[in-house]
This record gives structure tokens, C-alpha cells and sequence, in this order.
């Protein structure tokens, strides 16, 4: 999983084994270790929610996803989920929910769980 923070933008992107994780155990949850603390980001599937929501509590960023939205998200073309979410404080907070493809270009990571890329075979056939 992959998290993207951008002002108040946060962008989770998912490979197929994590897509099918949240579909079927209604949670994928990943961590990053520092020497001071653990950075730690999930997404859960809610039977509560009607729409995206985030929560930051207890050192712990949780991007909240309606269930019924996650039914057949692993098998259908669906990329993603995205919702504006108004603050208390009257502020935006952009959440995007994505599918994560294979890039174009060639990266020095494993891609190797990556959904294919859409547009790899337009560029095949161009």
C-alpha cells in the first residue's frame, strides 16, 4: 500500500492483494518504522460510513471505506473511490481510494502485485 499526502489531499493506493484483503477481511494496514515511533496507515471497510472518511487518532491515519462500495471492487474495473470531506474546522480534505497500476516508465520497485496499466496498450500500439 502506498499513501500520498499533498496538503490536505491523502491518496491510498492499493496493490491486487490488498484490494482483495480490505474485500474480503474489511482491513489492509501497513507501517513504516523510525527509531522514535511506527507510521501507521489502514483502510477499513465500515459498515457505518455512507462515503469515504479519515480519522487520525492514536498515531494511526484509518481511511474509513463504505462496505457495500467493496463488494466486487477486486474482480470489477472500478479504479477508485473519492470524496471531499468537509472539516470541523470548515477546511476540504480530499480523499482518493485507488487501485494501484503497473507505471510506464521503468521504476527500480516490485510492481510485480500491481494491477496491469489501462494505457499500456496504447502506448504498445501507438
Amino acid at each position: 500500500m502506498k499513501i500520498r499526502i499533498k496538503g490536505n489531499s491523502v491518496r491510498f493506493r492499493l496493490t491486487q492483494t490488498e484490494v482483495k484483503a480490505v474485500c474480503d477481511m474489511d482491513m489492509v494496514r501497513e507501517e513504516t518504522q523510525f527509531n522514535e515511533a511506527h507510521f501507521v496507515y489502514a483502510v477499513k471497510a465500515s459498515n457505518v460510513h455512507d462515503h469515504l472518511t479519515a480519522s487520525f487518532a492514536d498515531q494511526v491515519i484509518t481511511l474509513f471505506v463504505p462496505k457495500d462500495t467493496l463488494n466486487d471492487w477486486y474482480t470489477n474495473d472500478q479504479v477508485g473511490f473519492y470524496h471531499t470531506e468537509i472539516l470541523d474546522n470548515g477546511q476540504k480534505l480530499d480523499l482518493i481510494l485507488e487501485k494501484d497500476f503497473v507505471c510506464l516508465d521503468d521504476r527500480a520497485e516490485d510492481e510485480s502485485d500491481n494491477y496491469p496499466n489501462p494505457r499500456g496498450n496504447e502506448i504498445a500500439d501507438s
